[in-house]
């Protein structure tokens, strides 16, 4: 027996699936039934026609005798159908259906996700080959899968191609679709929902249904009751929960034949019993996709229902060099912007944002009457979608020199550190007088006790380049100062930078929801972060007093130009330290 193409690095076509021997049995099926169910009408207008008595359409002779009555009779469907379609639309399943000769995206176009890719494709070929799967292997396809991950990492996406490459109906729905404001109407959509389902699974061979952010309809269950009316979203949860196990309900077909042969056996002897028609289970594949795992309702990720969940996590190095490879192949680009340049300034990024990226990098191409972008353009549509639009201010001289020292210690410091200083800027974005972007050489997923401190000193530069050169700092510093007492939080409450190695991160404490809190809560804990926090503002004072030159050289820079890429900070530090 050769079941190796049940389980492969891609999509079964060696041999006629399951699905495609259902859907051919299917389609003959339907062709006889017409014939059939037509052959009697025809030979009855065809008899009229050759004995002289046509069929022709025309009012009732009683209508036309009384016109009012027609009136009448005109008034009553409208206002029936007034009643009657709100009632019956109101339990209409809201999902959309996408034909597979409709569908535009394939597995192909799934890219950055290799892992993701491979659960997916094991997972369709398990459905193509249900029947072979369960009867020579006796194993129970996938019947749900649950994408979960943060917005924009591909979930839509990868069920979409899913479908397109498993051909079968699609029926796309959101969670929130199913909510109304009426009780028992979210329990009627989802029953429709599940339906239509499985009449399109008997039909195709199979169906795959999708619900976009599920928790809407399947957070988990509280019991809360008010009067003796149940609480609407455990209603919800439970017909879910039902309806995840209906796909081997028999259809209403079905059920009529059960009903007849049961009807004939009540009449006939034991031996002489009609035989009940076998029901073939419904090969539908569920998938949907939450934000929200924590939220859901655990029994959906129980056997039977949910039976495998599938993380997206944001894209690594390598998958991002995939991805904006397959971008940049669509987009207008110079020699400047490779695939690999992309993959570097968009760490932390989702594959949605990514492209989002390159397409404002474009539209600023644009505006500058360019058919192209280069690397200036992606690193001022980052600088746009991070930051917001720059803004000129028009500072008095005397605060913009300000402005210049203060971003000018932050880049310097950043420079001596090691960091990818990517701009410098003293234009106003989203609220913000300045702004230095950097970041790190290589891609890093963790941070030492002494990258942190690091972190603390080039927050505290701009604070220590102010004092240095005007006396005293500004309000400018606030932010900069929030920013180094969280990471002297995380240093001392998560990483045990202080004299106890004791977590605060696992403590819970009344009143503080963060680490931030925890830490300045406790006397300890608060003294030993203020203590790091002087010890960074020290080291930046030493750092903007010993490389003064580069400071200044670096603000005279800001005051003429406004803003510095990351190329040109380093030129400037690197002459400066050279003299």
């Amino acid at each position: 027996m050769d079941v190796s193409h049940l389980y492969q690095g891609h999509l079964s076509r060696g041999r006629q699936v399951d699905i495609t021997a259902h859907r051919e049995h299917q389609r003959r099926r339907r062709g006889w039934r017409l014939a059939l169910a037509s052959c009697v009408p025809i030979m009855w207008v065809a008899a009229r026609v050759l004995s002289g008595h046509p069929i022709v359409p025309s009012v009732p002779t009683f209508l036309r005798e009384r016109p009012e009555w027609l009136l009448l009779s005109v008034l009553v469907t409208v206002l029936a159908i007034a009643l009657i379609v709100p009632a019956v639309a109101a339990g209409r399943s809201p999902h959309t259906v996408v034909r597979r000769d409709r569908a535009s995206v394939r597995l192909s176009d799934v890219v950055g996700a290799g892992g993701t890719t491979r659960e997916a494709i094991d997972t369709v070929n398990l459905f193509l080959n249900h029947h072979t799967f369960r009867q020579e292997m006796g194993g129970n396809a996938r019947r749900g899968v649950l994408f979960e991950g943060v917005s924009g990492t591909g979930k839509t996406h990868l069920a979409k191609a899913m479908a397109a490459e498993a051909g079968v109906p699609f029926l796309f729905a959101s969670g929130s679709e199913f909510q109304s404001m009426f009780y028992g109407q979210t329990n009627r959509k989802l029953r429709a929902f599940f339906r239509a389902l499985r009449a399109a699974a008997r039909a195709e061979g199979g169906a795959i249904g999708f619900i976009e952010e599920i928790d809407a309809i399947g957070s988990a269950r509280t019991g809360v009751t008010v009067g003796n009316s149940r609480d609407s979203g455990a209603s919800a949860v439970n017909e879910l929960l039902v309806q995840m196990q209906s796909f081997d309900l028999p259809s209403w077909g079905q059920r009529q034949q059960c009903r007849i042969v049961d009807a004939c056996n009540r009449f006939l002897p034991a031996r002489w019993a009609l035989p009940r028609p076998t029901v073939e289970p419904a090969n539908v594949l569920l998938l949907a996709a939450t934000n929200r795992l924590a939220d859901l309702d655990p029994a959906l990720l129980s056997p039977g229902r949910f039976d495998r969940v599938i993380h997206f996590d944001l894209p690594p190095r390598a998958a991002r060099l995939e991805i904006a490879d397959h971008y940049l192949a669509r987009k207008t680009h110079d020699h400047t912007v490779s695939a690999a340049f992309v993959a570097d300034v968009t760490a932390g990024y989702t594959p949605a944002r990514i492209e989002r990226l390159l397409d404002e990098a474009l539209v600023l191409a644009l505006r500058d009457e360019r058919m192209r972008m280069n690397y200036r353009d992606v690193i001022g549509a980052q600088l746009v979608t991070e930051v917001g639009l720059a803004q000129t201010v028009g500072y008095h001289p005397d605060e913009k020199r300000r402005v210049a020292v203060h971003e000018s210690g932050h880049a310097l410091v950043a420079a001596l550190a090691g960091r990818d200083v990517k701009m410098a800027s003293v234009l106003r974005r989203a609220g913000s007088l300045g702004l230095v972007s950097h970041g790190d050489v290589e891609e890093r997923f963790l941070r030492t006790v002494n990258e942190s401190q690091d972190l603390m000193v080039i927050a505290l530069a701009g604070r220590a380049a102010e004092i240095q050169e005007f006396g005293d700092a500004s309000g400018g510093i606030a932010d900069d100062l929030a920013a180094a007492t969280e990471i002297a939080a995380h240093l001392v409450g998560s990483m045990g930078a202080g004299k106890s190695l004791l977590s605060l991160h696992a403590a819970e404490v009344p009143g503080a929801d963060n680490i931030v809190a925890k830490v300045l809560r406790d006397p300890q804990s608060r003294a030993t972060a203020d203590q790091l926090l002087h010890t960074a503002a020290d080291r930046a004072a030493c750092a903007t007093l010993e490389h003064r030159r580069a400071l200044l050289a670096l603000a005279d820079a800001l005051c003429e130009f406004d803003e510095l890429t990351g190329d040109e900070v380093h030129a400037i530090v690197a002459g400066a330290i050279a003299h």
